[in-house]
């Protein structure tokens, strides 16, 4: 089927945006993509523009382009699971320490994060700060505790001798009272200002997958049937393709769920070619980890299949990803007959414009969303052509490449992938 769909031209496309550990309502990249596209169109030299949806269904819009002398309409829908991240937020502050210590556990006893380290620093790093910020934060506000502590106890030492011992201890527990009130008050302010400081919300990331140790919770399953369905109907429409992006951990939810689709034969032999963009993926925080058979069977499964094309784009700039690992050898799972993933790079540094990269170099958050945005100095990835232009993935990346650095050797301990 891939050949077939190499030589396809799209007129009629059905996008669905899997995103990641998001919270934050889905008109969020609806106004992204409004954006990016028109920097990218202006810069690109073509057309785009989008109206919106028609229809039921989750939240999405509709995309109008022009490009290469061709027309091509776009139905964009996000596969939103942003409550199922809200739910799995809503904690409180004693409960994410108790997160911090559960998670740390997981990948330091199971040995995931000593293989981890073997792929990528960066999102290695990425994943040790909210750790290290969230106990920062501890030890700041113990230090308040004790500084306000002791500096009522020295008030009670300049008392003069013979003072009752009973006022002497009410001085220490007052200081004490307000030492306390100086603890709590900071450790919330802290996380009140967790927009700044994404310590809260990293741990929370981190902590969902690590909680069932790879495994996939209930309620989540039950949100990727969901998803399965309405990408098998749109299987059966008179499009020209289908197209999942899964970004970041939305990544790992699209393998499992096309898999599933697969499996179950619910890709029509005849129907729109289906086609997987994955995005700055994560899979090794999850594949790596003892209980995570599923997706690692998974994998194995999805790289093997004629049923769709399946391009995986990361960039080493982006220090939240594991830029150019190979999710499923790296994760001990290949095939003899691997066909998939093609693995390359966005190369940030090179389709940005020093001037670009130099303002965006440092906010590591933003970088993670650049596969989405405008390149002031495109090479052959662009999102917006990708997800509104004439050709499908398989016919545009037909003679592409795997990038040279790719790292596609076996890293992960665990590869079982029992049902």
């Amino acid at each position: 089927m891939a050949k077939e769909q190499a030589q396809r031209k799209v007129s009629r496309r059905r996008v669905f945006y899997i995103p990641g550990y998001d919270p934050i309502h889905p008109r969020r990249y609806r106004e992204l993509y409004r954006t990016e596209s028109a920097a990218q169109a202006e810069i690109s030299n073509y057309d785009i523009g989008l109206s919106p949806k028609t229809g039921d269904g989750h939240y999405g819009w509709h995309v109008r382009s022009q490009m290469d002398g061709l027309q091509t309409e776009a139905d964009i829908e996000v596969l939103v699971w942003s409550d199922i991240v809200r739910d799995s937020m809503a904690t409180d502050i004693p409960h994410t320490y108790w997160q911090l210590i559960r998670t740390a556990w997981t990948y330091i006893s199971s040995g995931a994060l000593r293989r981890l380290m073997m792929l990528r620093k960066g999102p290695v790093i990425a994943a040790l700060y909210p750790v290290g910020m969230l106990l920062l934060q501890l030890t700041v506000a113990v230090i308040a505790f004790f500084v306000i502590w002791n500096g009522v106890e020295r008030v009670g030492a300049m008392l003069p001798d013979g003072t009752p011992w009973v006022i002497l201890i009410a001085i220490s527990a007052l200081g004490a009272a307000g030492g306390a009130v100086a603890f709590v008050m900071l450790l919330r302010w802290f996380k009140k200002k967790d927009g700044t400081f994404f310590a809260y919300y990293l741990m929370h990331d981190y902590a969902f997958s690590a909680q069932w140790g790879g495994a996939n919770p209930p309620v989540l399953e039950d949100r990727m049937r969901e998803f399965g369905d309405t990408i098998a109907s749109a299987l059966e429409e008179d499009v020209d393709e289908v197209l999942v992006v899964g970004h970041s951990s939305g990544a790992h939810l699209a393998v499992s769920i096309l898999a599933d689709l697969i499996r179950e034969g619910r890709v029509p032999k005849h129907g729109p070619a289906l086609s997987f963009l994955s995005l700055g993926q994560v899979v090794p925080m999850l594949s790596f980890l003892p209980k995570a058979d599923r997706l690692r069977r998974d994998l194995h499964y999805l790289s093997a299949r004629d049923q769709l094309t399946w391009i995986d784009v990361t960039a080493p700039g982006d220090g939240c990803a594991f830029a150019l690992c190979d999710p499923v050898s790296v994760s001990g799972v290949e095939p003899d007959n691997k066909k998939w993933p093609l693995v390359f790079s966005a190369a940030f540094t090179q389709s940005l414009s020093p001037e670009r990269w130099k303002a965006l170099r440092w906010r590591f958050f933003r970088l993670h969303f650049q596969y989405l945005c405008a390149f002031d100095r495109p090479k052959d990835y662009d999102y917006f052509k990708i997800t509104a232009g004439p050709l499908t993935l398989a016919e545009r990346y037909a003679d592409r490449p795997p990038s040279r650095s790719r790292i596609d050797v076996a890293v992960s301990r665990y590869t079982s992938m029992a049902a």
